[in-house]
């Protein structure tokens, strides 16, 4: 069974196409989201993802890297597309390269957009500042471009970015069976959407669980992500 549908307006006629996302950075308390410039990012990503275990890189179409040569050259690749529209995450507190993800599959006319190509470095995973950084993006597709869907797709055998699609507030819409081939695999692929009326309430969660009153000296949440979202 899939998420059950809203009754929404039916009256588009004033809609217009949204814009493409700016390559201009976003900067957060604990993440800075910036377009990706090998130049400038490779060197900490490098350091990032090349010592990251092979089964890092399973659900991705690409990798696992072991050998700089081969990393920067993907890297210059996908930096020079314009979709999908490459990210580096960096730590706001060092300022350090930690982690990439996308903005993609942009279609203005019907204001959908991806997430995708999330990839966190060791120092980013499960952190606060991974968090942010996925807000950020949200922000970004809603409060500043306009868009009235967001979508989030994983391997549905990705256990982790299932929770976590759920975690930042997505619904899940169900699995394309035998979606594609990666890496000689088949891959069912799931689901996930943020529609523009359901980010109003999400944005006060995220903003709630970020605020530096939720953590204790140590860095330590007071409340889950997902207790505060239940009381709203």
């Amino acid at each position: 069974m899939g998420p059950s549908v809203p009754s929404q307006p039916a009256d588009l006629l004033h809609w217009t196409p949204r814009p493409l996302p700016p390559t201009t950075p976003l900067r957060g308390r604990l993440a800075i989201l910036e377009p990706l410039d090998p130049s400038r990012h490779a060197d900490d990503l490098a350091a990032v993802f090349l010592a990251t275990p092979d089964d890092a890189w399973d659900f991705l179409p690409y990798g696992p890297y072991r050998d700089e040569a081969p990393f920067r050259a993907w890297l210059a690749a996908v930096a020079a597309k314009s979709d999908p529209l490459f990210h580096a995450i960096l730590d706001a507190r060092t300022g350090q390269a930690c982690g990439l993800a996308a903005l993609m599959r942009m279609d203005q006319a019907n204001g959908v957009i991806e997430l995708g190509h999330i990839h966190f470095g060791s120092t980013l995973k499960q952190t606060p500042a991974a968090t942010e950084a996925i807000f950020l993006f949200m922000t970004r597709v809603f409060d500043e471009l306009g868009y009235r869907r967001l979508e989030w797709k994983c391997n549905a055998r990705n256990l982790a970015s299932r929770k976590a699609a759920l975690r930042f507030g997505f619904t899940y819409e169900g699995t394309f069976r035998q979606a594609v081939i990666v890496k000689g695999r088949n891959r069912d692929t799931d689901w996930f959407s943020l529609l523009d009326h359901e980010w109003p309430t999400v944005k006060v969660a995220l903003t709630c669980w970020l605020s530096p009153d939720n953590f204790d000296a140590d860095g330590h949440q007071r409340q889950t992500l997902s207790s505060v979202s239940q009381r709203r």
